[in-house]
């Protein structure tokens, strides 16, 4: 059984609501009281909509990438959390704390990764490599982590495999194969890669950026890897959605060229705001345009939908017992490594 290609993947066409500002505030009022009432916190994606970033941060809740905000969930006294990401990010945040209620603002909000990916299939590819250790990203379902040796997040997953490779473990890796490919590039491991790939992140092409570059010789250039290695080698920074700002904050570049979720440039702005960033294209030069760097899963995570959810208790995130259990070893050896560059 194969891995679906991207192209054959269902790309939702969500248009999030535009709201007035009164309405906004209202609306972020209504849900600052709900989570009080139900001892709830916000643990909202870098890529999420500006509005749900905001009040996650007023309110004591957290905006980060997927590996702090399953750590954060994990730690937080809260007895429900509210997760505004996409499903696989309530999935996780269910197994690392089953005592507690969690819910999202929409099931809906899926991963073109962890849709490429059938835990049927990824079954089907281990069992043709039973020499290998299984690493997958954490952008997959509670089933196909239930399956696997190692989870990883783009922030850690070069560190995992150089502490696997000096083991002297081969790795299977899945789903994303950019990510996989910039991995084995640097790290040297003997790597075997599922065929799958980020819809949005691919929609990056090298012409593109390189007629940007020429525009602004002298922004410096941050991506996240999950893209094509010509686009990656261009780059003066490549990591994790952390990374990235991370190196806005230290770089001393005044201009930067962001080639990832468009979603992360509320963060940037709020947390280096002298600094300017610019969108890099998907249009144009090769480029689908089917997201238009912007994930339309995670455009799902509106206000109305959080504060209908915490209202009605409705998306509430259940994994079956075992198959948590089973998930949560490589989970826990995520959260365990010591080795973060």
């Amino acid at each position: 059984m194969a891995a679906p290609s991207v192209a054959a993947i269902s790309v939702p066409q969500f248009v999030p609501e535009a709201l007035a500002p009164e309405r906004e505030q209202a609306l972020k009022d209504a849900i600052r009281a709900r989570l009080a009432a139900e001892n709830a916190v916000l643990v909202a994606h870098y890529y999420t909509d500006r509005a749900v970033q905001e009040l996650a941060e007023e309110t004591g809740g957290c905006v980060a990438d997927s590996l702090e905000m399953a750590r954060f969930g994990q730690k937080h006294a809260a007895k429900t959390l509210v997760v505004a990401g996409v499903r696989f990010m309530g999935e996780t945040a269910k197994i690392l704390s089953p005592e507690k209620r969690v819910l999202m603002p929409t099931l809906e909000a899926e991963c073109s990764l962890d849709l490429g990916c059938p835990p049927e299939a990824f079954s089907t590819f281990c069992d043709a490599h039973p020499d290998r250790t299984v690493v997958v990203y954490a952008n997959t379902s509670a089933a196909v982590k239930a399956r696997a040796d190692w989870v990883v997040t783009s922030s850690i997953a070069v560190a995992v495999v150089e502490h696997l490779k000096a083991k002297g473990e081969k790795i299977l890796w899945a789903p994303d194969k950019h990510l996989g490919g910039y991995i084995q590039k640097e790290t040297g491991a003997d790597m075997v890669l599922w065929d799958g790939a980020c819809i949005v992140h691919e929609e990056f092409k090298s012409q593109g950026l390189t007629d940007l570059r020429r525009a602004f010789p002298d922004a410096a250039e941050l991506l996240h890897p999950e893209r094509q290695a010509g686009v990656v080698a261009q780059a003066d920074v490549v990591g994790s959605t952390s990374a990235i700002l991370k190196a806005a904050e230290t770089l001393p570049n005044t201009q930067f060229i962001v080639a990832t979720d468009r979603g992360i440039f509320s963060t940037l702005q709020r947390k280096v705001p002298g600094k300017q960033f610019i969108e890099a294209p998907t249009a144009g030069n090769g480029a689908t345009c089917r997201s238009c760097a912007h994930c339309p899963w995670m455009a799902m995570n509106e206000l109305e939908a959080l504060l209908a959810s915490l209202e009605q208790g409705t998306n509430e995130i259940h994994v079956p017992e075992a198959l948590a259990a089973r998930a949560l070893l490589p989970l826990e050896r995520m959260l365990g490594f010591q080795g973060v560059r």
